[in-house]
């Protein structure tokens, strides 16, 4: 059967994959094409019936005849307007392959839900590419490191061939201007690129940057914009009207014609892990795109990944106006039941003083991490999950982290009434509370900013109005220390800095590493040097050393060598599949059958093991390392396609993630 891309007077026949994300619809379907749907394409979207219904469908492929007897066949109901681009059809077909997951999902991810509305709509023109903000469209001077950065990215432009590059610039070096002349040179090339970000509160900072040198022809993509606008802005790329798009992880999906580079800004950031099904990592997906289309891929970050030494590695070993990295002190807080050491207390006393700004970072919201009753040791605990109630304290609840649910604070204990209700540790709420206390008044406000903060409107406005006052310290979670330019700010602090290092997750060190680096990085960008306080009760750990010397390679270095020793990545590949079922039986004996059912070569499959429950479901876990990744990304597949059918009527759950960011 003679597939094509578009249609023609001999391909009368449409393979079409049915946007059901169930597995339990595998392959395509065929449907003859009337006369009138001459224009359908691979990539179009249509209605088609399917079964006792009706549903929306892509054409990946069309042929000049079916196996099927053709007097079975119908016709599709409708053509919709939309139109994927052929690369992103073929793209969402390995993402489904690569990812044990289906085409149907990774489809899905990459059609804004508007395209695929059939009501009429009249043609606006989107706001969402026009920032507030200002920046100069004057190209500044380039310094010797980044002439030399980019001396090595042009010619692999102008060649039209795959390669990787990975950016490794201290903070402040200066790599946004890398990315702009290299954006510059991509479109003076007629080709198009994609700039992602980690976060979508970064967004705006990047669009004006790149909208300030580009006018006109930047778009953004991500998944907090309106409907309306967000299919708008994928349809100025899909038509050639825009050939820059910024955003997130989602805007790897651009519809973009001819790609020539794709630029991951902070790769080492975990936020480019999509935790849905299908569970993609935006890092592969660009490499695979930037390798489909013959681009270049370019990978920047002050604090790179391990995986990621494998790469072409250009240095940016300065900062652009030559001034020092702030030195870091190491603060030992073993012995003291404050959440602030005293050097901290007085440091941020004599910044009140001297009127300048501070960032404060605890990667953990809230007041306190749970609760207990000091007469009978009760922890007040989630109904639904297997984890402590975090208290939020202005709210006047307890919240769960994972599922949501909250409950009113207690004033006294259910279980033997005691009045003795005991608060343990503390989040950014009670950090702002502590701050307010000792230090806020009208010249010196105190700003906070996670996850707690109303939507990304009220946290850009948290920015704002950080940036424009004239002194004060924000306080926040990690969202606080990712690539903001704050040229004022003269003090950097973490607190409990060995958080991450106790994690059950082999790049803890690497996490604790890049944490402590990146807030060191939004310290003294300006005129007044600056310097970094970093609270821990580790105060000898590894990472958290190696993070006060701004030591990077030294870092890298070490990590490798732990990594090697135990087989992680990049040595080996991780792929971690979860049954999820109401009683932990079901969940322990699918894991148990998928395990012997999983043969990959040249791998090791390590469980069953239980997990805490979440959302009312007990887990149980299997985790392969493999060192023929494909090898064991099918044979993973085929077991969990094999028993799909039967863990469903048992009412369990399977999700596979390769490469899991646990």
């Amino acid at each position: 059967m003679h597939a094509t891309n578009r249609h023609s007077s001999g391909a009368a026949i449409a393979q079409v994959q049915p946007l059901i994300a169930t597995r339990a619809v595998r392959g395509t379907f065929d449907y003859r094409l009337a006369p009138e749907q001459s224009n359908v394409e691979v990539g179009s979207v249509l209605r088609v019936p399917f079964g006792n219904r009706s549903t929306l469908g892509v054409v990946v492929a069309l042929a000049e005849h079916s196996e099927l007897d053709p007097a079975r066949l119908v016709e599709p109901e409708a053509v919709l307007a939309a139109i994927l681009p052929a690369d992103l059809v073929a793209l969402a077909a390995w993402m489904a392959d690569q990812y044990c997951s289906t085409p149907a999902r990774a489809l899905g991810l990459m059609l804004p839900r508007r395209a695929l509305d059939e009501r009429p709509r009249r043609a606006r023109r989107s706001s969402a590419r026009h920032p507030v903000g200002d920046a100069s469209r004057v190209a500044p001077p380039m310094t010797v490191d980044q002439s030399r950065a980019l001396d090595a990215i042009l010619p692999a432009l102008a060649a039209g061939h795959p390669e990787t590059f990975l950016l490794h610039g201290v903070t402040g070096s200066g790599k946004t201007e890398v990315y702009l002349r290299a954006v510059e040179a991509t479109l003076a090339a007629g080709r198009g690129a994609i700039v992602m970000v980690p976060e979508i509160a970064l967004t705006p900072q990047a669009l004006m940057r790149f909208e300030a040198r580009f006018e006109g022809i930047v778009a953004v993509l991500h998944s907090a914009l309106p409907a309306a606008a967000r299919h708008d802005e994928w349809l100025r790329l899909r038509s050639g009207e825009a050939r820059v798009c910024v955003g997130p992880r989602s805007a790897v999906f651009a519809p973009l014609a001819d790609i020539g580079l794709i630029v991951v800004d902070e790769e080492h950031e975990g936020s480019y892990k999509h935790e849905g099904d299908p569970r993609y990592d935006a890092r592969t997906v660009a490499e695979r795109r930037a390798a489909e289309h013959g681009a270049v891929l370019l990978l920047g970050s002050a604090t790179p990944r391990p995986e990621s030494m494998r790469w072409r590695r250009l240095r940016l070993a300065s900062r652009i106006d030559g001034r020092p990295l702030p030195p870091v002190e190491v603060l030992d807080m073993r012995g003291h039941h404050h959440p602030l050491h005293p050097h901290t207390r007085a440091a941020l006393a004599e910044l009140r003083r001297a009127g300048r700004k501070a960032i404060v970072l605890l990667n953990r919201r809230g007041w306190s991490n749970f609760l207990s009753c000091q007469s009978c040791g009760r922890v007040w605990m989630c109904p639904s999950c297997e984890v402590a109630l975090v208290l939020h304290r202005a709210k006047g609840v307890l919240s769960c982290h994972h599922c949501g649910h909250r409950e009113q604070l207690p004033d006294r204990c259910a279980s033997c009434g005691s009045v003795a209700i005991a608060r343990h540790g503390a989040g950014t709420e009670r950090i702002e509370h502590e701050l307010l206390e000792a230090l806020g008044d009208a010249g010196f406000p105190i700003f906070r900013l996670d996850a707690d903060s109303s939507g990304l409107a009220a946290r850009a406005r948290v920015l704002q109005q950080f940036e424009a006052a004239g002194a004060g310290v924000l306080v926040g979670t990690q969202m606080v220390a990712k690539g903001h330019d704050f040229p004022d700010v003269t003090l950097g602090v973490v607190l409990d800095a060995d958080r991450t290092l106790r994690f059950p997750d082999f790049r803890s060190e690497e996490r604790t590493f890049a944490l402590i680096t990146q807030l060191a990085g939004r310290v003294g960008r300006g005129e007044e040097a600056g310097r970094v306080l970093v609270q821990t009760i580790a105060p000898g750990a590894r990472p958290i050393q190696f993070a006060a010397e701004h030591d990077a390679d030294g870092f890298l270095e070490e990590e490798l060598r732990r990594r090697r020793a135990l087989g992680y990545p990049p040595y080996a590949s991780l792929i971690r599949i979860v049954c999820a079922a109401r009683i932990a039986a079901d969940a322990q004996t699918q894991a148990a059958r998928l395990r012997d059912l999983i043969k990959p070569p040249n791998a090791v499959v390590l469980g069953p093991a239980p997990l805490f429950r979440l959302r009312d479901r007990e887990r149980a876990q299997l985790l392969v390392k493999a060192h023929d990744r494909t090898a064991a990304v099918q044979s993973i597949g085929a077991a969990v396609e094999g028993v799909a059918a039967s863990a469903s009527r048992r009412g369990v759950s399977v999700s596979v993630d390769v490469d899991p960011v646990m």
